[in-house]
């Protein structure tokens, strides 16, 4: 089969590698006919090269058709149109029966001290193939894929397997008051979306990025929008627009890999070039994050407000302004989405026809697997209008 592979920093090739098969009882082989690019595999793409191998299979959301499935799997069946969570879980551990999905004590890295597995995401969430490939051992399967009806385009169902979900418990996290408000940092996929759950349920949203094409989006689904690139003070703006006190809650969407951290950047990029057996360890133990916009939300959210963080963060030692979080008040929820959590409110919201949450107008590049290199290089640099890449595969 064809599979976008892992090679070094910014160099991801479409290859033929060998097919998945059975490995347990409770897998199940999907051919895949839409994946997409996260944000977070760009993380892979630019700086955690240390926790990759060369020929890693990259990606984490996929759909497709059940192929096969093992003799364990009865909730599926060859010909079954799925959508496959992120996030591997067995469904029936101490953690999942609490709808932590994403701390499933089946499937946890404990290697590497780390939560549930992942879909082509690194040695620290257990080296399992991704799903930018056109077939995909999916483990767990008794529990994991999401099945879907025919008829509506793969779009229609795709970001089930992590954005929505993500930013569903994204908005549930930041615990906005009923006709509250809420700044979203960061508009790309996730930002997006946070933006329109939360102004579904009833919020004052104001969303806060430095692209244009981000900013129009957003604002096309009645978002308030401040451009980043045009205020050297955006928490004072935002705080302006809420009588001056700031929003009840922030959502940061942006992560580890900040603008505006100049000294974190370099560092980052630093331990790239570095041999993986000293690269590693540095990471885990000394890795710095780019915190301006995580400080930005400190800054802009109201005393005794809610940050919710949802961009990825990977630092040990980061910086974190702890008089002026403890002086505030301010509460913290972060994590990541425990996918499977969140599909119960959101399945009616992306079955409903009117398309409340805008899910068909996300995608801005439909590529096929074997240009997904050029997708990840102009979504790196956020080039011609991108936001959200899709890749299919033809099957």
């Amino acid at each position: 089969m064809k599979a976008l592979t892992w090679h070094g920093p910014r160099d991801v090739r479409v290859e033929q590698v060998p097919d998945p098969k059975l490995e347990a009882d409770t897998d199940a082989i999907v051919s895949v006919t839409t994946t997409a690019i996260c944000g977070s595999d760009l993380h892979l793409y630019e700086l955690l090269g240390p926790f990759l191998e060369p020929g890693d299979i990259l990606g984490h959301e996929p759909m497709g058709v059940v192929e096969e499935t093992g003799s364990a799997v009865t909730n599926l069946k060859p010909g079954d149109r799925v959508v496959v969570p992120f996030n591997i879980a067995c469904g029936h551990c101490w953690m999942c029966q609490r709808g932590l999905h994403a701390q499933c004590e089946t499937t946890q890295v404990r290697e590497h001290g780390m939560g549930a597995s992942l879909f082509g995401y690194t040695k620290l969430y257990g080296s399992v193939p991704g799903g930018q490939a056109e077939l995909l051992r999916v483990p767990q399967a008794q529990f994991g894929p999401i099945k879907v009806p025919e008829g509506p385009p793969d779009e229609q169902f795709l970001y089930l397997s992590d954005v929505l979900p993500t930013s569903w418990q994204a908005v549930e996290y930041a615990d906005i008051p009923e006709g509250g408000s809420v700044a979203v940092f960061g508009l790309g996929p996730i930002g997006q979306m946070c933006s329109r759950i939360a102004k579904h349920r009833g919020a004052r949203v104001i969303g806060i990025d430095l692209v244009a094409d981000r900013l129009n989006m957003a604002s096309r689904h009645g978002i308030e929008v401040v451009n980043a690139q045009q205020h050297q003070d955006v928490p004072e703006v935002v705080r302006d627009l809420t009588d001056g006190r700031g929003p009840d809650s922030v959502i940061d969407a942006v992560g580890m890999e900040a603008h505006g951290s100049p000294g974190a950047q370099l560092a980052q990029k630093m331990v790239t070039l570095l041999p993986d057996a000293i690269a590693e360890p540095l990471m885990s133990k000394a890795g710095l994050d780019r915190l301006s916009v995580f400080y930005q939300c400190v800054d802009t959210v109201r005393r005794g407000g809610t940050i919710s963080l949802s961009g990825v963060y990977a630092g040990a030692v980061d910086p974190l302004p702890m008089l002026r979080m403890f002086d505030k008040g301010v509460r913290l929820a972060m994590g990541q989405a425990h996918v499977r959590r969140w599909i119960e409110p959101l399945m009616p919201l992306v079955l409903d026809e009117s398309d409340p949450l805008g899910v068909r107008d996300l995608a801005t590049h439909r590529l096929p697997l074997e240009e997904a290199p050029h997708g990840y290089d102009i979504f790196q640099r956020k080039a011609d209008g991108s936001i959200k890449v899709l890749l299919e595969t033809g099957r």
